[in-house]
């Protein structure tokens, strides 16, 4: 089987994905490298040009010659018995679409099958079935309803219903803010929720080679203004993420807890990360990402480093579940 690292997209999470090929690229330097332009074509690329890419979080990545439809890859992926390691994130890598492809093909893929992505990155959705596995998620607030439910909780937060690396943020403090989420919402479902005040966690989930899945260690973040969004989380030197947290031993296994139950509720496989409030009254789940990073900077690497497991050993072992399930 021959390892291929696809990665790109053709979503707003293409930058981020470069840098998590580059840190994959880096880990599994055998593996083939195909990129997954904007224009849905595939393209091969050389290692040198991957990792020569200085600023992958801000300049685009740019593939040589001509590629191929993203069908065709997928074709291609299945004749030469390709394993796919996913080095891609939101839109249609995340969303379960990518995966369908590589399913109805054979193909064989690292991550969560086609339906638990596409539950997972609905926020609506998954906040519904996280509840049904006894994980506490804020209320959401109707557009409508968004200048009575302001004035009631005096915050709210307001992010698209499918999409990530926190684009598309925004913070309702005052009346004026609601302008910006009318005007987002024209383009794209928004969730919108009471602001909660507390502490940004964030908890990683890995199955491993047995079926067993375990909880890492919660990672806790803090930023210079309070927002975690795209900047803060790429290209601000402020960002702290300190792992393990330092919540007491209590509110971190109630995180644990709360991840792996997430992550079961939604059926996900090999890896997925859960994020969270730790409010005044304990953990409130917020969202699960199916395919988060892992570039160097990324918080999922930062865990698997504080519970003692090496990058190359992780990507060994999800080869090995995308492999065994590829034959079921």
């Amino acid at each position: 089987m021959r390892i291929t690292i696809l990665f790109g997209g053709t979503n707003k999470e293409r930058l981020v994905s470069v840098a998590t090929a580059q840190a994959l690229h880096t880990a599994l330097p055998e593996a083939d490298l195909w990129f997954w332009d904007i224009d849905d074509s595939v393209h091969q690329v050389q290692s040198e040009k991957l990792l020569g890419h200085a600023r992958p979080f801000e300049d685009p990545f740019k593939p040589d010659g001509v590629g191929v439809a993203i069908e065709l890859a997928l074709d291609k992926a299945k004749a030469e018995d390709r394993l796919l390691v996913l080095g891609l994130h939101g839109g249609r890598a995340e969303n379960g679409e990518l995966q369908a492809m590589c399913e109805m093909r054979g193909v064989a893929f690292t991550g969560s099958g086609s339906a638990s992505s596409h539950l997972a990155f609905d926020k609506i959705a998954a906040k519904q079935f996280a509840a049904l596995a006894g994980v506490k998620a804020p209320a959401g607030v109707a557009l409508g309803d968004a200048e009575k439910a302001l004035a009631e909780y005096g915050r709210l937060i307001a992010k698209p219903a499918r999409d990530g690396s926190s684009y598309g943020l925004i913070y309702v403090n005052a009346r004026q803010d609601l302008v910006a989420v009318r005007n987002a919402a024209k383009t794209e479902e928004y969730v919108i929720e009471p602001f909660i005040s507390g502490t940004e966690a964030t908890c990683g989930v890995l199955e491993q080679a047995d079926g067993s899945v375990i909880a890492l260690p919660p990672i806790e973040i803090i930023t210079a203004d309070g927002g975690f969004d795209y900047t803060a989380k790429y290209l601000a030197k402020s960002t702290q993420e300190i792992c393990p947290g330092r919540f007491s031993p209590e509110i971190s296994a109630g995180i644990m807890d709360l991840a792996v139950r997430a992550h079961r509720a939604m059926s996900c496989s090999g890896y997925s990360r859960s994020d969270f409030i730790v409010s005044a009254k304990g953990p409130v789940y917020l969202e699960t990402n199916t395919l988060p990073g892992l570039t160097k900077a990324s918080l999922y690497p930062k865990a698997l480093k504080a519970q003692g497991i090496e990058f190359i050993d992780f990507l060994r072992g999800q080869i090995e579940l995308g492999a065994k399930r590829a034959q079921k």
